[in-house]
């Protein structure tokens, strides 16, 4: 029992560590002040693996260390980004804690896609005004134009690389005995048509950024 619970505490330090890596190492501006960073993936696949609860603790973890090191918006830049990852990752870990197959975890991150995205419509018009310095009403101008196609983007882009690479991860978890072993399903076909897509989301999200931005 103790052995698990190390490798659990491995596992999900070392997801806390990537997370934070990718936020540092990849960031990618959208529009206006919005940048995308993979993390909610990594902590996506944390609660696929352990449930919603790990998802939260990843997210506390890494939204602190953010807030301590490379972020200049304070404890209020922190409450929005565990607001943020937590609306998506927790929903979709609730989803697929309850239901651990693929439509399970498709449901799971469909609706969490949709959380993320009505769930920072809301918070974003309520504190946004707080650290920008801005009027609530200027602010409720760019909710539809900005904030709401931004999060749209960054929550589909987030599913698709969740679909894409948790099964892989989880694979090679346990091949490194950090997870149990068990019996896994092999389905090329299957796993073939959730790879093409998750890519042509990915693809999609790519480019119609890159027309944002003018680029294209």
């Amino acid at each position: 029992m103790k052995r698990e619970k190390l490798k659990k505490s491995v596992i999900i330090s070392m997801l806390a560590a990537l997370s934070f890596l990718s936020v540092v190492l990849i960031r990618i501006p959208v529009v206006l002040f919005l940048s995308y960073e993979p993390k909610d993936v990594i902590i996506t696949i944390g609660g696929f693996l352990f449930g919603p609860l790990v998802s939260a603790l990843i997210s506390l973890i890494v939204s602190f260390v953010e807030m301590v090191t490379i972020s200049t918006t304070g404890p209020i830049g922190m409450l929005m980004n565990f607001i943020a990852t937590c609306s998506f990752a927790c929903t979709a870990a609730v989803i697929y804690k309850r239901k651990r197959t693929v439509s399970g975890a498709v449901t799971g991150l469909v609706l969490g896609v949709f959380s993320m995205v009505l769930v920072m419509l809301f918070w974003n018009y309520l504190i946004t005004p707080l650290y920008m310095g801005v009027s609530r009403e200027a602010v409720a101008e760019i909710l539809v134009p900005a904030i709401l196609p931004f999060n749209l983007l960054k929550a589909f882009i987030n599913a698709a690389l969740t679909m894409l690479l948790y099964k892989p991860v989880s694979i090679a978890l346990r091949k490194a005995h950090l997870l149990p072993e068990k019996a896994l399903e092999s389905n090329k076909r299957r796993s073939i048509g959730i790879a093409l897509v998750s890519l042509t989301v990915i693809i999609t999200c790519i480019l119609f950024i890159l027309a944002l931005k003018g680029i294209i």
